[in-house]
């Protein structure tokens, strides 16, 4: 009997002994996992439970980001009264940024790096999500009319109709430019590629269309109870977010790198032209449209988790599907710039005084880094933007595609320039190129043009 008992008491203590160990064990987990490439897979809440908890706090992000933004933007709109889309969209005009008290955009192109940093003036720094913990990707209301499914309960989109893409937008073919937008105005779907597209595409090329429309899994919409939306089910499709082979202004969180914090906002670009990309991907050096294919399925539809990708359902393509994939979006073309000429260029007999100054303009100021025909050297570049800001250096982003720019704000990576009068007021800053209002007018009119 005392055997047994000085056994159990044996046993105990070292049980007891272990407690600090394992808190301690538990405590470092819980710090490390904010600083871990890995999301947590085991969900410990009930889908209820973290429901509630979302909508009761999603009044106070939406004030707390809406307050920010409103404090950085004017977001009432404004808009031209004569320069559309090519769907026929009015453009939104600016600059829209909200500068500091005595500021102006003439005076901040003056200053050097180093001098408005140290004041913190710097009018366009990073854009965050709207609830940068959790990401995942949001929606805009225009196109939410259409797709309830991609309803999020726990944040709202955040910036206003006016500053995004027309949807639907125009579909235009590489292989049939005599037929203009293909779409009809309609949103392509599954349940309409083949009664708009057949007789138009070629058989591998319907195939690729029908998997860019038929709706997945992803991170925040699936059949799991870790999802953003109320009922479980396979809701993403490619054209979800690049709509008609374009963009509908959704964003996300870049799935490159981590920690959590470190990640940035990133909206959804065109595919309009992608034919004639040799780098893919904001970040990622993918060469080919079948390695973006195959890879943002992986990554920017889960986050770049392999595990979270197979507990939620992630699809596998096959090789051929993936090829049928690549095919179709090399057939999607730029829209049509009747003010070019066969080598990109303006056609002085077409284009205005303004947009041939605006043109030269564009020579001295952007064009090494943005060449004619396309308007990109397929190259990336680190525009050390930190240099203007207290903040984590953004490192090497591709070198967007131009042509028809106009149809795509809000503009840069993660979409912090709200209209092409904001995009030119930045690069005047970054560059240190002290144009004058007239030159930047003039410049925004030639990129309008393209």
């Amino acid at each position: 009997m005392k055997k047994i008992t000085r056994k159990y008491v044996l046993v105990a203590i070292s049980i007891l002994a272990t407690i600090p160990i394992v808190l301690g064990a538990v405590h470092a987990k819980e710090m490390s996992m904010q600083e871990s490439s890995y999301a947590p897979v085991m969900i410990t809440k009930s889908f209820d439970a973290v429901r509630e908890m979302d909508v009761a706090e999603k009044p106070e992000v939406m004030k707390k980001h809406m307050a920010m933004l409103n404090e950085r933007y004017d977001l009432s709109g404004k808009a031209d009264p004569v320069v559309k889309m090519s769907g026929g969209k009015p453009l939104p005009v600016g600059p829209t940024a909200k500068l500091k008290r005595g500021m102006t955009c003439e005076s901040l192109g003056a200053m050097s790096p180093e001098e408005i940093k140290q004041k913190g003036v710097f009018p366009y720094r990073p854009l965050p999500h709207v609830k940068h913990s959790t990401g995942g990707l949001v929606v805009a209301p225009m196109q939410l009319k259409t797709h309830p499914e991609l309803v999020r309960f726990d944040v709202d989109f955040d910036l206003p109709e006016a500053f995004l893409p027309e949807f639907p937008p125009p579909l235009y073919l590489i292989s049939r430019p005599d037929l203009g937008d293909v779409s009809g105005g309609e949103e392509i779907t599954i349940n309409n590629y083949y009664e708009k597209l057949n007789g138009i595409l070629t058989p591998f090329q319907l195939e690729g269309m029908r998997l860019l429309v038929t709706p997945v899994a992803q991170q925040q919409f699936n059949v799991t109870a870790d999802r953003k939306a109320d009922i479980a089910q396979d809701a993403v499709s490619c054209f979800s977010c690049h709509t008609n082979g374009h963009t509908s202004g959704v964003f996300h969180l870049n799935p490159d790198n981590r920690p959590q914090d470190t990640r940035f906002r990133i909206d959804t670009v065109s595919l309009r032209g992608v034919n004639i990309q040799h780098f893919l991907g904001s970040k990622r050096s993918l060469r080919s449209l079948e390695d973006f294919s195959e890879v943002e399925a992986k990554t920017a539809y889960f986050d770049g988790d392999p595990v979270i990708a197979l507990k939620k359902g992630a699809r596998r393509f096959t090789r051929e599907e993936i090829a049928a994939m690549a095919a179709m979006q090399n057939m999607i073309a730029f829209p049509p710039a009747p003010k070019l000429d066969i080598q990109g260029r303006l056609n002085p007999q077409k284009a205005t005084e303004s947009e041939i100054r605006g043109e030269k303009v564009f020579t001295m100021a952007c064009a090494s880094c943005h060449p004619a025909p396309y308007y990109t050297d397929n190259l990336a570049h680190d525009l050390q933007v930190e240099r203007f800001y207290d903040g984590r250096a953004e490192g090497l982003i591709k070198t967007f595609a131009l042509r028809g720019i106009k149809d795509s704000p809000p503009y840069m990576h993660d979409g912090r320039c709200l209209t092409l009068e904001d995009t030119v007021e930045f690069f005047n800053m970054i560059q240190g190129l002290k144009l004058t209002v007239q030159q930047k007018t003039d410049l925004v009119a030639f990129l309008r043009a393209l």
